[in-house]
């Protein structure tokens, strides 16, 4: 039997992830929904659906809307509320044998802070938490926090104080340096970045003139923004010292081996969990395929190998 090539990744010196494949927040629900689809323990690890305080319907539909290689959602970060996901969801996300990791939104610091300091006291058995900064903050007259280095770095600091668990910060790719925002993140203590979250989009009905989404302006994802996330994923990769997870449009192991190429150590899957909720899994059988036709023993010697 031809040995299979090493796929564990190491996020700095505070994790290490059995393959470099994980779930993007909002394309997987909480984790606990696919039991009987996919075997959630063969992924490197899931991002949950955005945790705020309060519970959220989010926006009326139409929420989703197809689009040429991708699509176009204005969810509003529907959840259950922390109070709700701390009952129900984390006893379940407790058991898995896999990297857990709850993400955060909010409209303030102290909203973020708030949440946090709920899971963290129930102990929880999970990895860490990945921090969604691209939410409005009502108390800068509707600015992301994602898209102010100032802002991302304030709030990073101030949540490292509440955690001793590994710390990820999504990033906004709507942003003129995007570079400077990581930076920001990793001053403030972040543990690692991932990016991109959805590009900003809109959808019109040629023929009635209606927007596709009740939100009018949605985020873009899927294939449609690959070359814009590969693209940010090698500019930070050569500003911080910090991990990279890589988000956008990934399909297929190839995809997978070009955002490591480009300096990300893992990357999450997004849309392509819409068509097949298994094709994370998929994805690392293909892995380990890609990297055996390369000649390639260890996933880590590829990484950031386009890199000067």
């Amino acid at each position: 039997m031809i040995p299979m090539a090493d796929l564990t990744v190491a996020l700095g010196s505070k994790l290490t992830l059995q393959n470099p494949i994980l779930t993007a927040s909002g394309t997987f629900g909480y984790g606990d929904e696919v039991p009987e689809l996919v075997d959630v323990n063969r992924l490197g690890g899931l991002v949950t659906k955005s945790i705020t305080k309060q519970p959220r319907e989010g926006h009326p539909p139409p929420r989703i809307a197809e689009t040429p290689a991708g699509m176009l959602n204005a969810i509003g970060l529907a959840n259950i509320g922390v109070e709700r996901f701390c009952a129900e969801k984390l006893p379940y996300l407790a058991g898995l044998n896999t990297a857990v990791f709850v993400s955060i939104a909010g409209s303030s610091f102290d909203e973020y802070q708030e949440v946090m300091k709920i899971i963290e006291g129930q102990q929880p058995a999970i990895s860490g938490y990945e921090i969604n900064v691209s939410c409005p903050n009502v108390d800068e007259g509707g600015m992301e926090f994602g898209i102010n280095a100032g802002m991302t770095e304030e709030l990073t600091r101030s949540l490292r104080q509440l955690t001793e668990r590994f710390l990820m910060v999504k990033l906004s790719p709507n942003v003129t340096d995007i570079s400077e925002i990581a930076l920001a993140a990793q001053t403030g203590g972040a543990d690692a970045v991932s990016a991109i979250n959805t590009v900003v989009g809109m959808g019109i009905d040629p023929r009635t003139g209606k927007f596709q989404l009740s939100n009018g302006i949605g985020g873009l994802s899927g294939p449609a923004i690959r070359p814009v996330a590969l693209a940010a994923v090698y500019k930070i990769a050569q500003a911080v010292n910090i991990p990279v997870v890589g988000i956008g449009g990934i399909m297929t192991a190839e995809d997978v081996a070009a955002f490591i190429r480009a300096g990300a150590s893992a990357v999450q899957i997004g849309t392509a969990n819409y068509r097949d909720p298994a094709v994370g899994v998929r994805l690392v059988d293909q892995l380990h395929s890609f990297l055996e036709e390369l000649g390639v023993d260890r996933l880590s010697e590829i990484r950031g190998s386009a890199h000067p």
